[in-house]
């Protein structure tokens, strides 16, 4: 149990009454620690997103009538808000929306295969990448006959950078997470794209896992390319954000094809549409581009700075936890210096199958994430066929900490 010493940034008991499902659910008691698969979303974004289809509801970008024009600029104020989000020097022009994460890097791997990449060319990726950085290249090396490059990683979660010269020479980009799903690393992402920028290579970087955590600034990091996806900071699904800088946007083909994306059509042929709208073919996601406004604008108000600290002094009570509780029946993967990691735990517990740990927490409203978290290569080198993981958001508490370990102790008893 949390000692008297301890305090969180937030108070939680008001953060937990903006979020309808820890009220309302069917589970009274709900102890939600996968936010690290998606976030529960708070009653801003539920209502903006019943206020659109409402009030004002119609396509985009097409009807010259009034309401469709209030559509259109609902739409096109969560581009502006989503490139203010991550500094984006022309938020209009460099924010593309997309259905998901993985769906923008299908869009980079298709569309910088064009003009960019070539049989032969390497791309480099790290051992700790979610599959949808992984995938998408290797359908491009069985297409078009790339290399792919792997950062290596050492027994803490941290990448091996020995080599790193070696593995950027000669090779034309370096795509990379700003957190692992997995291990929680934040690897030191700037100074790779700076390195990487050094040998002419593009970066493209996966802050998925980063954007519900800490500020993005692209003009600071100076990333080529960066995604991030709605659903994992309070915005709905069914939408993800692609930053590109503008000059390589407008230099790349488009993705998909249809309506929306040209500005003329023939019979021989097609002239696309100007930037970002040649890479959003048919109807976007409109509702959910103003949930995902909604999103944004309610993780700012709760201050970075007091999400970082309190998901810091959670962070540090799970691990201390979990260590002091089951000593050397527990493996705790990543990074052991609090200040490398995020907001995320993964560990193996007496050789129990993460399913069952997952089925018995159910049984106490403790939601935790079981199975290979779509990084079967990083499990392959862990020595493992899965993984137990906890994360930890800003509606959570030392009490959720406490019925997790609650928990754990029923399972050893039952698994001995």
């Amino acid at each position: 149990m949390a000692d008297q010493g301890l305090t969180l940034k937030l108070d939680v008991a008001k953060v937990k009454s903006d979020f309808p499902i820890f009220s309302k659910s069917k589970y009274p008691k709900l102890v939600y620690l996968d936010s690290a698969a998606t976030s529960q979303k708070p009653r801003s974004v539920i209502d903006s997103m019943s206020s659109y289809y409402e009030t004002t509801h119609a396509n985009v970008h097409r009807g010259v009538y009034s309401l469709a024009e209030d559509a259109t600029r609902a739409f096109e104020d969560a581009r502006i808000q989503s490139g203010r989000f991550v500094n984006a020097e022309h938020p209009s022009r460099e924010i593309v929306f997309t259905k998901n994460a993985t769906e923008a890097f299908n869009l980079l791997s298709n569309s910088l295969s064009v003009h960019y990449l070539k049989p032969g060319d390497s791309v480099v990726l790290t051992l700790m990448e979610h599959h949808a950085n992984v995938v998408p290249w290797l359908m491009l090396k069985e297409r078009l006959g790339i290399n792919l490059k792997f950062m290596d990683i050492d027994q803490n979660g941290e990448l091996i950078l020995d080599d790193i010269d070696e593995l950027l020479r000669d090779s034309k980009l370096l795509s990379l997470t700003m957190t692992s799903n997995v291990l929680g690393t934040v690897p030191p992402f700037k100074f790779l794209v700076e390195k990487a920028h050094e040998y002419g290579l593009l970066t493209i970087l996966d802050a998925a896992q980063f954007a519900p955590h800490k500020k993005i600034d692209v003009i600071d990091i100076d990333a080529d390319f960066l995604i991030f996806t709605g659903h994992k900071i309070f915005g709905p699904t069914g939408i993800g954000v692609l930053y590109g800088k503008q000059d390589l946007l407008e230099s790349m083909p488009p993705f998909l094809g249809g309506g929306e994306m040209i500005r003329d059509v023939k019979i021989d042929g097609f002239t696309p549409n100007e930037i970002p709208w040649k890479f959003e073919a048919g109807t976007p996601p409109i509702a959910e581009a103003v949930g995902l406004k909604a999103g944004i604008e309610y993780l700012e108000s709760l201050d970075y700075e007091a999400i970082s600290e309190h998901e810091t002094a959670l962070l540090k009570y799970m691990i201390d936890s979990l260590q002091d509780t089951f000593a050397q029946d527990i493996a705790i993967h990543g990074p052991r210096n609090i200040e490398k990691r995020s907001g995320l735990v993964s560990f193996s517990l007496n050789e129990i199958h993460p399913h069952d740990i997952a089925q018995v927490l159910d049984e106490y409203s403790v939601c935790v994430r079981a199975g290979h978290h779509c990084a079967k290569p990083l499990m392959r080198h862990l020595c493992v066929s899965a993984t137990t993981r906890a994360s930890i958001s800003c509606y959570n508490d030392f009490s959720d900490i406490d019925a997790l370990i609650d928990g754990l102790k029923v399972v050893t008893k039952m698994f001995k």
